[in-house]
């Protein structure tokens, strides 16, 4: 059982929704992801936005933005699993089979990187997890690929890896992301807005008509696509939201989960937080973060 997200979304007020919900934005090349990220806080009015997972200027495509209070679940989202459509250059001609041969052998499955220099991140060799890296067509020296990869794997750096393992070089010509966790570009209910259409559905939200902001919110409560839900009963709500523990008996059915684990916690279809899961005598899970009702 899920909350009902659409309903959510259609009891919500948008002063609401603004509070606690996020933007698939279709990012353009030029503009930093920071940037992007405040071009929407500006736009709405907002006193805090977030983006989930940082996008090279050059680079295009979907950037989810938190708005508001959801930016407290930004961590939660960015550990996810990133699909990517790029042009990779090689330096020299080489045949598709040697590409999809070094591709098998050493660029599939968990790999080892070393982030790039002008990464943010401390330089340390890491391991990423590669699920899927495929040529699609190639023209020459170009090859037009996807991969589909855990977050936090540097593209560019996996190009340029690839390049000397092939002993002729190769740099990333061109690169979109199409995916980032649950968001995608062609989303059926949510796909990602070009700053265009954002920008002009903010400007008809402040003349009086939201119809179309309210078409690109998501509310923030889709967390819960991420990650398992426990529902609450409504009786210990007072003290849940000081952050106070969950007990067995706060939880509406005998949710079983190993100790460690991050749940979504809902009443009803009001998210009450994030949690680990303690299983520590009569306590049930540990609050990582509660959100206070609006007031």
């Amino acid at each position: 059982m899920k909350p009902e997200i659409e309903k959510i979304k259609g009891e919500k007020p948008t002063s609401d929704l603004l509070e606690f919900s996020i933007i698939n934005v279709d990012k353009p090349s030029g503009p930093t992801s920071f940037d992007v990220s405040e071009f929407v806080r500006k736009t709405l009015g907002l006193r805090k936005t977030s983006h989930f997972g940082t996008l090279d200027p050059k680079v295009t495509g979907v950037l989810p933005v938190a708005l508001n209070r959801a930016c407290r679940l930004t961590g939660y989202f960015l550990g996810e699993d990133k699909t990517y459509v790029g042009i990779a250059r090689f330096h020299e001609e080489i045949s598709i089979n040697e590409i999809e041969k070094a591709i098998r052998e050493k660029f599939s499955g968990t790999i080892k990187q070393m982030p790039p220099v002008k990464s943010r991140v401390k330089r340390e060799m890491r391991e990423r997890e590669i699920y899927s890296f495929r040529l699609i067509e190639t023209d020459g020296k170009d090859a037009l690929f996807e991969a589909k990869v855990q977050g936090g794997t540097y593209i560019r750096k996996l190009i340029d890896d690839l390049g000397k393992e092939l002993g002729i070089g190769a740099h990333m010509l061109e690169l979109r992301r199409t995916r980032a966790g649950i968001f995608s570009e062609n989303d059926k209910d949510y796909p990602s807005v070009s700053l265009y259409d954002f920008e002009k559905a903010a400007e008809e939200y402040k003349n009086g008509d939201e119809r179309k902001l309210r078409e690109i919110l998501i509310p923030a409560e889709i967390i819960s696509e991420v990650y398992d839900t426990t529902f609450i009963k409504e009786k210990n709500l007072e003290r849940i939201y000081t952050g106070k523990p969950l007990h067995n008996e706060d939880i509406e059915k005998g949710d079983k989960y190993e100790k460690g684990k991050l749940i979504s916690v809902f009443c009803g279809n009001r998210f009450i937080g994030m949690y680990e899961v303690t299983n520590e005598r009569d306590i049930f899970a540990k609050s990582k973060f509660t959100l206070q009702p609006i007031k």
